[in-house]
């Protein structure tokens, strides 16, 4: 179907069906590559690419249309997902439809509810739906042009999750089951936005016996094979209550 006529068919359904003039937009968040990366799409007919998004029915509560939103973009539920900030300048959205009637639906002013998510890079579907026609992990430090306001909603999502880095499971989360030192600290670098000293880094995590020393090490190296680690994931969280306070 051409994408306006889609459009304006969908625009009818969307007034029946959701509340209006609210939106939610994800920012994904991955780990893969030694690289902090997001997951965007490109829309039909639009030359900047946007973050996975959609709209709250009138019968769903806001937590659970976000949940829905990332099932249908990722393919997976068991994502840990945090709303994070509300955008709601004028004019944020209106003008990725300037040449539509303004009566459509997607045209309103409406105000974004912004969440993000932190999934294992090797569990996560990337989904094209009937809207966009690419869909690719972006490095956080080579991001393409935004529509809309969806770059402010990135940055603000980073910023959140470099303040929550101390006490909330980002690491459990990004990486996967079984991972090495350096591995941990470049992800926290990454976050950071900078240069750890690896021995103190080592001390502290250690000192917070929230890891399992593994009886296997990462193969294939010109170098010394890295021992391979685990979470210990009672003992994370109960860490995490008190916050992994410090000055990395």
């Amino acid at each position: 179907m051409e994408f306006k006529k889609l459009i304006e068919k969908r625009s009818e359904e969307y007034w029946k069906n959701y509340i209006p003039t609210l939106s939610i937009d994800c920012v994904i968040f991955s780990f893969h590559e030694t690289t902090l990366q997001v997951l965007i799409l490109k829309m039909k007919e639009q030359d900047n690419w946007g973050l996975p998004g959609g709209y709250v029915k009138k019968e769903e509560n806001v937590d659970e249309a976000a949940v829905r939103i990332l099932k249908d973009r990722t393919g997976t539920e068991n994502i840990y997902l945090q709303q994070f900030y509300t955008f709601g300048n004028l004019k944020r959205s209106e003008s990725a439809f300037e040449d539509y009637s303004d009566a459509l639906w997607h045209k309103q002013r409406f105000v974004s509810i912004g969440y993000f998510a932190l999934a294992e890079h090797s569990n996560v579907k990337m989904i094209v739906d009937e809207y966009s026609n690419l869909v690719e992990w972006h490095s956080i430090d080579n991001l393409p042009p935004f529509m809309m306001d969806h770059r402010t909603i990135v940055d603000k999502a980073l910023i959140t999750l470099r303040e929550q880095v101390n006490n909330h499971p980002i690491g459990y989360n990004l990486l996967p089951e079984k991972f090495t030192m350096p591995e941990l600290q470049k992800l926290y670098e990454i976050i950071l936005g900078k240069k750890l000293n690896r021995g103190n880094f080592y001390r502290k995590i250690l000192r917070y016996d929230i890891l399992i020393k593994l009886d296997e090490s990462r193969k294939g190296g010109a170098h010394k094979a890295p021992d391979l680690y685990s979470f210990d994931l009672e003992k994370y969280n109960a860490a995490l209550k008190d916050g992994l306070q410090g000055n990395w």
